[in-house]
């Protein structure tokens, strides 16, 4: 059995194509024929693998670490990129074969199967991010299989599984930690499953008091993190003429961090990297996010089941943050003038303004697929309508810093006085998926329909109360048909190859003034192998763009007057590989020695010039390299296993990247220089139900930069040692 075939027959046993689409429940509940109907390989239907590239962590592969951090979770799934900010993993960026990983707005994200980012349609950059560490399993779908699951088609989906209520009458978890810069960490869940009624609750609180110091006055630099999970599903009677079940998902979290996105100069970095200026004191992020979920399965046949899904997302924040120093932005002189006045305190006072950034999002809809399976033929129905906005609400504040660096309100901003406007969008996405199982070829033939209809209501600054008809009303409305078609050979039990291409599409925002939607042409080809205890995976990949997005956020240190604009960057021409092995040495006795590699290469770059207001793209040049993209990504492990412990060693590596479009060489004020982290982690298993480790982030200490908002450094997250006990039952 190949590489390609283990894992996708763990994906799929875990059911992607259910639990995207709430179809994982029909499993649970089903008899063992209608478990062979929903189940993709099996004995009537020996397909061997997914099209595309697939990738499953499971739960065992998510302890080893015990990450919080979804970057540093996906970091061994080749092209996969990332790109830190906070060292908390607070703000995820991820991307996928080079779409930018800017907010992760250039992919679809999902949690069981329900899109995840606060208003995907109308504001794709996720501010808000579901907590990873209180997830089950995280699965990874790039390729061509991914039309099933918009409205980002281009790069790929990342669907991360939530706690599923246990097949046992009674089971559960605690799990605490603690570390440095005060990290503490409290994990449980409880629940069962009875005759017909099953139930779990969790709960999942993480907090850090921060590792960089605010000049002068210190403070809190971390964050605080709750949240909480709760499943009821009901099962019909055994017998039923039609099986079917019914689950009901609840879910609170809060957060309150004290993030800044005020970084430091090169000389300040260079001589206290984990420093703060202290016109970020009042620096801090306050949200609270709450869902409600209702899924339905029904077995209407052996060989029919249908799927649905209904839910509604509502998500608040305000993140209060210094926009202006002594009466610059950041972007043009105030991380300047924040540097040199903590030099000279005595040159008191100097003006801050701190601007309000509150939004509030809701996100709502209904989901349904259609399965239905015929001799070699697995065909799927597949609808959404959906509804997101979003909600800008804001204003700024004006403080004095004193010659003790203590910052002092001056004036207090009305809101709704620097931003008033809502964004939002409705949606109808429409698609079907047949596989078919022709000897030793899998094929899969997909087509989807996208409708969408943005809008843009602006009241202006001089009208808080939104009284009579909005300053401006913009309304756009488009629609896509995304073909798609992939094929897999098995040669023999070893060697499989595979080939696929897709239509990328990607919805303009409501903020694109030429209201133009991302397109793309999406092309992979393989190979798989898999010999005993060795496996490996190749994927060659290229993406050539029609029209290319690039969404203005502050995280990107864009300037204020550009905020939340989406721009164009015509043709760009994307192509790449992904490379893994695996191979588990085994020695005498119960000692084992897994190794594990994921390479990634990419170049992408502009074909055509143009002139743009975005300003990481700024003048282009045909031939200008893309930015924030490394050109070589590679992630190594090597563990040693035995009876009732284990050691792993990880090292991630990401080669320099350039900060703004350009070629050749990197100018220094543009460069993030290469850097290898290394993380180890010790397990020892007590006995069945109880376990302590030990983790080190950032084992060697490297200090490096993460990211250049406004020009600034931001440091990573230096050493990191934490420890906790598990309990299960």
């Amino acid at each position: 059995m190949s590489h390609r075939t283990t894992l996708s027959l763990s994906l799929m046993s875990t059911a992607l194509l259910a639990a995207l689409s709430p179809q994982i429940m029909a499993q649970e509940l089903s008899s063992p024929s209608t478990m062979e109907q929903i189940s993709i390989f099996g004995e009537r239907n020996p397909i061997n693998t997914v099209p595309g590239s697939a990738h499953l962590l499971t739960e065992a592969d998510l302890e080893t670490f015990r990450y919080n951090d979804i970057m540093r979770t996906l970091s061994s799934v080749p092209g996969v990129y990332i790109q830190e900010e906070d060292g908390y993993g607070l703000r995820p960026n991820i991307g996928m074969r080079g779409t930018g990983q800017n907010r992760s707005e250039k992919i679809t994200i999902m949690e069981d199967g329900v899109l995840a980012a606060p208003a995907p349609y109308a504001s794709p950059a996720a501010y808000y991010f579901p907590t990873s560490g209180r997830m089950q399993s995280v699965e990874v779908l790039k390729g061509s299989s991914t039309v099933k699951y918009g409205p980002r088609t281009t790069g790929g989906v990342v669907n991360m599984l939530s706690r599923q209520i246990p097949e046992e009458e009674l089971a559960g978890k605690i799990d605490v930690a603690a570390g440095q810069d005060g990290f503490a960490k409290v994990h449980a869940y409880a629940g069962g499953q009875g005759e017909r009624v099953g139930a779990v609750a969790e709960v999942y609180r993480y907090q850090a008091d921060g590792f960089k110091d605010i000049n002068g006055v210190g403070g809190n630099t971390g964050f605080e993190k709750n949240d909480a999970l709760a499943k009821v599903s009901i099962r019909s009677e055994k017998g039923a003429k039609y099986q079917q079940i019914v689950e009901f998902k609840l879910k609170y979290s809060d957060e309150v961090s004290n993030e800044t996105y005020m970084g430091l100069t090169d000389a300040d970095f260079d001589a206290t990297p984990y420093a703060r200026y202290s016109a970020s004191q009042k620096d801090v992020m306050n949200t609270e996010h709450k869902q409600f979920q209702i899924n339905h399965v029904i077995d209407l046949s052996d060989s029919l089941t249908l799927g649905t899904t209904a839910y509604y997302n509502d998500f608040a924040r305000n993140w209060y943050k210094a926009d202006r120093v002594g009466g610059d932005s950041l972007k043009k002189g105030g991380i300047e003038n924040a540097s040199a006045f903590d030099k000279n305190p005595s040159s008191a006072p100097i003006d801050v303004r701190v601007k309000a950034n509150n939004r509030t999002y809701i996100s709502q809809g209904i989901q349904t697929e259609l399965n239905w399976f015929l001799d070699n033929h697995e065909i799927a129905f597949g609808a959404r309508y959906h509804e997101d906005s979003m909600d800008r609400f804001q204003w700024t504040d004006q403080y004095d810093i004193d010659a003790n660096q203590v910052m002092t309100l001056t004036e207090s901003g009305i809101p709704g006085t620097d931003s008033n406007r809502i964004d939002s969008a409705d949606a109808i996405a429409l698609y079907v998926q047949d596989k078919i199982q022709l000897g030793s070829f899998n094929i899969t033939a997909g087509l989807r329909y996208e409708d969408v209809s943005t809008n843009r209501l602006d009241w202006g600054k001089d009208n808080v109360g939104r009284d009579g008809k909005p300053a401006k009303d913009i309304s756009n409305s488009f629609s896509a048909l995304l073909p798609s078609l992939s094929a897999v050979y098995q040669i023999n039990d070893r060697w499989l190859v595979l080939a696929g291409v897709q239509k990328g599409f990607s919805p303009a925002a409501p903020g694109n003034a030429d209201r133009e939607e991302e397109s793309s042409w999406n092309y992979e080809a393989g190979t798989g192998f898999n010999a005993g205890e060795f496996s490996s995976e190749e994927v060659f990949f290229y993406s050539d763009y029609s029209n290319m997005h690039g969404n203005c956020t502050a995280a990107q240190g864009c300037d204020e007057e550009n905020l939340d604009n989406q721009y164009n960057a015509g043709e760009v021409a994307v192509s790449g590989l992904e490379l893994s092995l695996g191979y588990q040495f085994n020695a005498t006795g119960d000692i084992s020695f897994p190794v594990k590699l994921a390479y990634t290469y990419t170049n992408a770059e502009f074909l055509n010039n143009f002139e743009s207001e975005f300003d990481v793209w700024g003048d282009v040049t045909k031939g200008d390299k893309l930015p924030y993209l490394a050109e070589n990504i590679l992630f190594a492990s090597a563990g040693v296993t035995g009876d009732s412990w284990e050691l792993t060693l990880a090292a991630r590596y990401t080669g320099d990247i350039r900060t703004e479009a350009g070629q050749g060489n990197i100018a220094q004020d543009d460069l993030i220089k290469s850097k290898t982290i290394v993380d180890l982690s010790g397990r020892y298993f007590i006995s069945e139900a109880q376990e302590i480790y030990l983790t080190a982030e950032n084992l060697f200490d490297e200090k490096y930069v993460t990211t250049k908002i406004h020009g600034s450094n931001f440091a990573g997250k230096p050493m990191t040692i934490s420890a906790g006990y598990v309990y299960k039952f």
